[in-house]
């Protein structure tokens, strides 16, 4: 079966799925491409007549896009167009796969979940997170109970992003408005959604509420100025994102999690992946895995642990890296989680990250910044399951279902 999928946002990131995943799939055609910028246009169809001899409809519309026949459509938009893209594809039978990120609004968290409803068409984010190494690794030791009842877990962005952010306008890229004119967790789910799969969230559990912390900001003027001069516009401009946000969720079941997003000072990058339970733990930035019983003897010498994570592969690497040769973009993991999402269109099933778990993450951003205004008061997450979330759901049959 040939999929024929739309690409809509042809840029870093649209064309980056384009020409390192998407053209190296026998089964997909890209039948149709749109960005606002003609010259994105013009560079993707270019790739997709050398790759393949075909030329894709192509548009600065979307609207026009979702008019074609198309089984998928992949939303690589700026964040502030994902959802209306999103909902106007399901309401015509377009199954959509999502690019992270945050929402703006809870109402525009419910209007993916009342589209999906509605028309019965499927969401995915396409949270490419949840197919790391690890993060599947760990999935699979908790659900064989190595590390116990889990307890805590916590991660986060952790990434230097000043260079993009304060050359925004020159690289056409969302973020600097973002970081100018907002004060939240803006990119939570690279750390909490493979968090949520180990929880069970929205299957026997659910995040209940959060209170968040914003930093000052300093980063983003110091870098502008050091970069663009004092008297450039963006080192005269106040940015409202703090440089280090600092989230804590509380489950249904009792379970806590932290997340941080830290983009705009000097660091090396991280996800800070961690899962405490009561018979161990695990921790990504040394890349350790600590077994009560087992390790005890390093309490205080902890550093002849880092780095044994790769000793527990032979017994507890998934079988998606087990049995298949990832490649392509973030060391396989967006290729794993395109074939997650085309495996569904084909079989027409329940993707592994539906659309109550698309809202659910989504809205961690808007929650986020109402605490952040409201001096880090606690705020309650929405259940977009309608109270589903508490009777556990069978997985999908995909090999890919988390």
């Amino acid at each position: 079966m040939k999929i024929n999928v739309g690409l809509i946002g042809l840029g870093c990131r649209g064309l980056a799925l384009l020409g390192s995943e998407l053209l190296r799939m026998e089964d997909v055609c890209v039948s149709a491409v749109c960005d606002t910028y003609e010259d994105r246009v013009s560079k993707a169809v270019d790739l997709i007549f050398t790759e393949t001899g075909n030329r894709p409809f192509a548009s600065c519309d979307y609207k026009e896009v979702l008019e074609q026949t198309l089984d998928a459509v992949i939303i690589a938009t700026a964040w502030e167009h994902h959802v209306d893209i999103a909902v106007e594809a399901m309401h015509k039978g377009i199954t959509v796969g999502l690019e992270v990120g945050g929402a703006y609004t809870i109402d525009q968290c419910w209007a993916l979940v009342r589209a999906y409803e509605e028309t019965g068409t499927h969401c995915m984010m396409l949270e490419n997170c949840c197919y790391g190494k690890r993060e599947l690794m760990l999935l699979n030791m908790v659900r064989q109970g190595v590390l116990g009842e889990i307890v805590h877990c916590s991660g986060g962005y952790c990434h230097d992003l000043r260079e993009e952010i304060a050359n925004g306008e020159e690289n056409r890229h969302y973020r600097l408005r973002n970081y100018l004119s907002r004060n939240c967790e803006n990119y939570p789910t690279h750390e909490l959604l493979p968090i949520g799969k180990i929880l069970n969230i929205n299957n026997g559990n659910r995040m209940i509420g959060l209170t968040s912390t914003a930093s000052c900001a300093k980063g983003l003027h110091e870098y502008c100025v050091a970069n663009k001069g004092e008297n450039h516009k963006l080192s005269l401009s106040e940015f409202k994102q703090g440089d280090i946000v600092n989230t804590v969720i509380k489950c249904a079941n009792g379970e806590t999690i932290s997340i941080q997003l830290d983009t705009t000072l000097p660091r090396s990058y991280s996800r800070g992946f961690t899962v405490r339970g009561t018979k161990g733990a695990y921790f990504e930035d040394n890349d350790m895995i600590f077994i009560d019983g087992e390790h005890n003897e390093f309490e205080w010498k902890g550093r002849e642990l880092w780095g044994n994570a790769a000793s527990y592969e032979e017994r507890f690497l998934h079988p998606l890296w087990r049995d298949y040769k990832a490649s392509g973009g973030h060391g396989g993991m967006d290729w794993l989680v395109l074939r997650a999402f085309f495996d569904s269109v084909i079989n027409k099933e329940r993707p592994p990250i539906d659309v109550y778990d698309t809202a659910t993450y989504m809205c961690i951003s808007v929650i986020s910044e109402e605490s952040i205004n409201q001096n880090s008061n606690f705020i309650s997450i929405p259940d977009f399951t309608s109270g589903r979330w508490s009777q556990k759901r069978d997985l999908p049959s995909s090999k890919y279902s988390l």
